[in-house]
């Protein structure tokens, strides 16, 4: 994807000082993703982040959605907004862009950008210094989905420095409080305790081996499971 920039508009006629808002219900404007791991990639990152926070309503995360942070900007095929970022202190619902001006100014408190041979330039370059200097975003992450690099910097007076990993390899995010690291070919969030934070799936799977185990334990005993 292509780096974010301010589109600039005509002259208006209004005063010098005045800053003229577009309408804050945009619609999103993001290109085609670069490949089937990219697209799985984030929706793994979505399902488990939701619902690991399940209970929670003050953040809200998206996949390859703009992000509107001028007044000023218009939808171009030269503006993009991240693969994945998360917000804190907001309101969870649905959206069709984030639009900061609409959103109390804030900004992403966690990026992640999927790496492919197209973008791989600007992700680690004019994307790092837009999300350093102007988002402002505390947190910053790249994957790539093919050969795997895994990168993750902090915001330390203003200038992102790496984040140092830890002897498996995982980076700890305190914007989440959770570690990202890779786990069979995949970004994946881990607990502090090393735990897997858990797809729907994983979770389903987790359930019906407990029931198992129960039922397995009843029959044992001389109890039907069906009769309980």
């Amino acid at each position: 994807m292509s780096v974010a920039k301010e589109i600039e508009t005509p002259e208006l006629e209004t005063p010098e000082d005045a800053i003229i808002f577009p309408p804050g219900d945009l619609d999103s404007d993001e290109p085609p993703l670069e490949s089937d791991l990219h697209l799985r990639q984030i929706i793994l990152l979505l399902q488990c982040l939701e619902l690991w926070w399940r209970n929670r309503t003050d953040f809200y995360c998206a996949g390859n959605l703009t992000v509107y942070y001028s007044p000023r900007q218009r939808k171009s095929e030269d503006f993009r907004g991240p693969d994945f970022f998360m917000v804190l202190g907001t309101e969870r619902k649905p959206r069709k862009s984030w639009v900061v001006w609409e959103e109390d100014g804030k900004y992403p408190n966690l990026i992640i950008e999927l790496l492919s041979s197209s973008t791989v330039a600007t992700d680690k370059g004019l994307k790092k210094q837009i999300y350093q200097d102007i988002f402002r975003t505390p947190e910053y992450f790249w994957f790539d989905p093919h050969n795997l690099e895994f990168a993750g910097f902090i915001l330390v007076g203003g200038t992102y420095q790496p984040i140092e990993p830890n002897p498996q390899g995982w980076l700890w995010s305190q914007q989440l409080n959770l570690f990202l690291g890779i786990y069979q070919e995949k970004l994946r969030f881990l607990t502090a305790a090393g735990e897997l934070v858990p797809t729907p799936e994983e979770v389903a799977e987790q359930e019906k081996q407990r029931s198992d185990r129960l039922a397995a334990k009843l029959r044992e005993l001389g109890v039907d499971p069906d009769s309980i």
